[in-house]
């Protein structure tokens, strides 16, 4: 029991530590990638999502959180996650490479002006760094979202979300809390108003 404990009371640690750190780090980067994607709104652009296992589900729920709603009664935005489709991730990972997933999802549906998102804990992701490299030559704007190693991912995207920690856990952890302050900032940002709590 005293050992489970231990591990308890370290992750906590740990994700404390991390969020802390990743709030000093990036602050106005989370303010200037909400304001990206509310000027794509309001400009009648879209935003799409991706990433890779955990990212992946994160690009799921965070796109689930525009479409619908997140902690205010407002109107659905456009928003979507590259992730999804079966068909399309199994289609072109047979007849391409899994490197090319999401970047021919961007070829055909992004159009200049839209947000291209991409997550990536490592900064390496093949098919992540090489969609947000499409989508920046296309004039989409771009947002990368990653953990210590992101140098390649500063490359291609306009803003960059980085978590200093050294475990996929708690880099996770720092991502999805990071997105859930964009999707409030960005609500807040169009209909001038914050959840009551």
């Amino acid at each position: 029991m005293e050992a489970m404990k231990k591990v308890v009371n370290r992750s906590f640690q740990e994700s404390i530590q991390a969020k802390q750190l990743c709030r000093e780090r990036n602050q106005e980067a989370l303010i200037r990638a909400a304001s990206m994607i509310v000027d794509a709104f309001n400009n009648e652009n879209k935003l799409m999502i991706f990433g890779n296992g955990g990212s992946a589900a994160d690009a799921q729920h965070i796109a689930a959180e525009f479409v619908n709603r997140f902690m205010i009664e407002r109107p659905p935005l456009p928003a979507l996650a590259l992730t999804t489709d079966t068909s399309i991730l199994t289609s072109i990972s047979n007849d391409y490479t899994f490197d090319d997933v999401f970047s021919k999802q961007v070829k055909a549906l992004g159009v200049e002006g839209d947000v291209a998102w991409g997550m990536s804990t490592s900064g390496t992701s093949s098919n992540v760094l090489e969609a947000l490299a499409v989508a920046r030559d296309r004039g989409l704007r771009t947002i990368g979202m990653t953990g210590p190693g992101g140098a390649r991912m500063a490359e291609v995207a306009q803003v960059l979300l980085t978590v200093d920690a050294g475990t996929t856990p708690r880099i996770q952890e720092c991502h999805i809390t990071m997105a859930h302050i964009i999707c409030e900032l960005v609500d807040y940002q169009l209909f001038q108003r914050i959840s009551a709590r």
